[in-house]
Formats: structure tokens, sequence, C-alpha cells
């Protein structure tokens, strides 16, 4: 593994040894400046790392992926699965969000509510009863795999550990292949596979027997998605959908921890929990980076770009943006309550990218934090410190036990 630093700085965003704790290197690089030269494996890009230019790229409509136009500079093995429209630019990037976002409209968020209750009181009711959980084994992956591969895709609910394990393998895939090892490399073809056989088994059983979950919708609208389409399709939601809720919950429930007066503050007023996740987003976002293409020549933070130039937005540390937001290291679950919340946080994204499963996210979110507060109020960490999935566009704890 190799990379190359900004020429007028010795540290490097992508360093596995800064993986822990990123953000004192996010604040240095934007100190230095709002765009820096930097080689992005063999690829001479620039790295976005203030909160105005990396919104400006993700919200400008002259900023994209350019897979369909030939000209990104980028090689990432994303784009080339069929029906994966977060590598699309639009139109075929509207047409096929349309079809997935039927099933996070407020109506479906509002039926799967119950549901997310249910699975989350179980699981906290297993974990008293042992004296403890950990929260990622124990309540986020669980209440992942209940939402997206079981209920939304219709999926066996006792396959549950080898979703999990075919996500890991390609959410760390996703990471640009320079930052690979080759036993990455192999373990995110086998994982990929792996699921897309099985989706392809799951999609001829729906073809028999339809059903109504958002699979069996996807096969029900034939005319408009090919066998390859539909499979891509899942094992996007799989992978995307799973690891973005897992990590907001791993990494929000981890501030709050490490933050025990903030915890105590959610306690006594529960109806802080909703802004509260937009500052989890903000603090320690699920996704620490995303990479776009100019589609055209333009302009971003008094830069000019030519058609087909690469930059890498650093929206882990636009969240820290001082310029922006003010304690910008501080986690405070009221930064976006009353009045006059805070700018919004890009732990989503921003434009037409913006996370299409966040209400999803937000429930399971929401669901797992509010019940623990109401039924195991003070979790006590059982390690000082913990590991991070060795991803670097996502950022997610390997373990968080604690005692109930």
């Amino acid at each position: 593994m190799s990379s190359t630093t900004p020429a007028d700085l010795t540290l490097d965003p992508f360093d596995p040894g800064i993986h822990a704790d990123p953000y004192p290197a996010y604040r240095r690089l934007r100190d230095a400046a709002a765009l820096l030269p930097y080689r992005f494996g063999d690829v001479p890009v620039t790295l976005v790392t203030r909160y105005e230019e990396c919104a400006a790229v993700l919200t400008g409509s002259d900023w994209g992926h350019g897979y369909s136009a030939g000209i990104s500079p980028f090689r990432d093995a994303t784009a080339a699965i069929p029906g994966s429209f977060v590598r699309m630019d639009p139109p075929d990037h509207g047409r096929y969000r349309k079809l997935v976002a039927k099933a996070f409209t407020p109506k479906t968020i509002a039926e799967l509510t119950p549901l997310a209750g249910r699975v989350v009181d179980d699981l906290v009711s297993k974990g008293l009863a042992r004296g403890g959980l950990d929260i990622l084994h124990d309540l986020a992956v669980p209440l992942a795999v209940a939402m997206i591969p079981v209920r939304l895709l219709g999926a066996d609910p006792n396959r549950g550990a080898e979703f999990r394990r075919w996500q890991l393998a390609i959410a760390r895939g996703t990471d640009p292949d320079w930052l690979l090892e080759p036993a990455d490399v192999t373990e995110r073809a086998t994982a990929a596979g792996a699921c897309m056989a099985y989706f392809g088994e799951l999609v001829a059983r729906k073809r028999a027997e339809p059903t109504t979950d958002l699979l069996g919708q996807l096969i029900a609208d034939g005319d408009h998605l090919t066998e390859a389409e539909i499979i891509g399709l899942a094992l996007l939601l799989l992978v995307a959908g799973m690891e973005t809720s897992i990590n907001l919950i791993g990494n929000g429930i981890h501030a709050l921890l490490r933050n025990p007066d903030q915890w105590e503050l959610l306690r006594s007023r529960p109806e802080l929990i909703a802004p509260a996740l937009d500052e989890m987003l903000r603090y320690d976002a699920p996704t620490q980076f995303t990479i776009r293409v100019a589609l055209a020549d333009t302009e971003v933070g008094g830069k000019q770009f030519r058609r087909g130039d690469g930059v890498v937005v650093l929206t882990g540390s636009a969240g820290r943006d001082e310029r922006v937001f003010a304690n910008a290291d501080t986690f405070d679950v009221t930064r976006y309550a009353g009045n006059r919340p805070a700018r919004k946080h890009l732990g989503f994204s921003l434009g037409v990218h913006f996370c299409v499963g966040a209400p999803l996210a937000r429930l399971e979110a929401e669901t797992a934090i509010r019940t623990l507060l109401e039924r195991a109020p003070r979790p006590v960490p059982v390690v000082d410190s913990v590991e991070y999935q060795p991803s670097l566009i996502h950022r997610g704890i390997a373990s968080l036990p604690v005692t109930l």
C-alpha cells in the first residue's frame, strides 16, 4: 500500500495510522487550505477540506461521477455493478433512485416503526438478562439485518451472519483499490459473488411466488429493470443500507458514552434524540469522504477545474469545520435543536446523491437509543478504547461492549 501526501504537508488523510482519530489531521488540512493537491493512488486530484467548498461540490450541477461519459479518472469497482446508482449521474441516477425511494417514504417508515421497536426491545431484553451487550454485535447489526435484508428484501432471517460478513467485505472493498491489500480485493470479489448468487436465487423464488416487499416490487417492475440490475440493487441496499445505520448507531452511542453529560441530558430531555442524531452525523460521520468529477469546466473556492478533473470531498473534515460550526470538536446534542439549529451536516451527503435510506437509518438509530435510555439508562463501557473497522470511506466501530 502506498500513497503520496499533499506537497506542502507532512500528513496523509488516508494513513491508517490516524484511522482511530482522523480529526486532528483534518484540522491541519483545513488550516492549510480549502483545496489541496493530492495523488489518489496514481491519480492527481484535489482534496476538498472545508465545509463550504465540500457543500458546493456536492450540490453543484457541474459535478458528478463521469463514468457514463467516460471522463472519470477514478477506478471504482462499485461503478461496474448494474443498478448501482450511487455512482451514476442524471438522468440514469434519478431513474434507479426513484424505484428504490418508495421503500423510504414517510408512510413506509411509519409502517416500519413498530417492527423496529419490537426488534430493539427484544434485543435489549436479552442484553438485560445477560447483564450486558455489545452495541454493534448484539444491537446495531441484528437490527439492521431485520430491517434491510429481511424486511425490505424478504431474505432469510437465519442468514444474518452471512449478510454481515458479505456486507463488511464489500464495504471494505468500496475503498479505492490502492488503499486495499490483495486479501481485501479477494474477499470483496468472493463476498460479491456469494451475495449476487444468493439474491439471484431469491429473485427466482420471488418470480415464482410474488411478494409485496421492495424486492418483490422491483421484480414486478420488470419493464424497467433487467435481472442483473435487480440483483445489483439488492446488493447495494444490503451494503449501503446496513453500513450506514450500523455505524450511525455505533458511532453515536460511543460519542454519548464518552460524553456522559450529554447522555444524561438525553435521559432528562428525550425530545432531543432526533436532533442529537444530526449532531452524531456531524461529529463522527459514518461516511468520511466521497469522490466527484467535474462534468464541465467549473470553479470552486477560487480554483478553476477542467472537465474530467477529480476531487476527493472530505465530508468527515467538513463536519468539524470551525468556520461553520462553533466549538466544532465538542459533542453537543442541542446543536440542532431549537429555532436556530446549526448548518446542515454532510453526514448523509447533499444534493442529488443525498442518502436515499437516511429516514430508515434515523429510525433505527432513534429506536435503539430511545430504548436504551428508557430500559438501560446507565450503560457502562467494558473497554477504555475501541477499534474501528479497516475501511476508510466507511467509519465504524468493530465492537462496543457495555454492561447494563
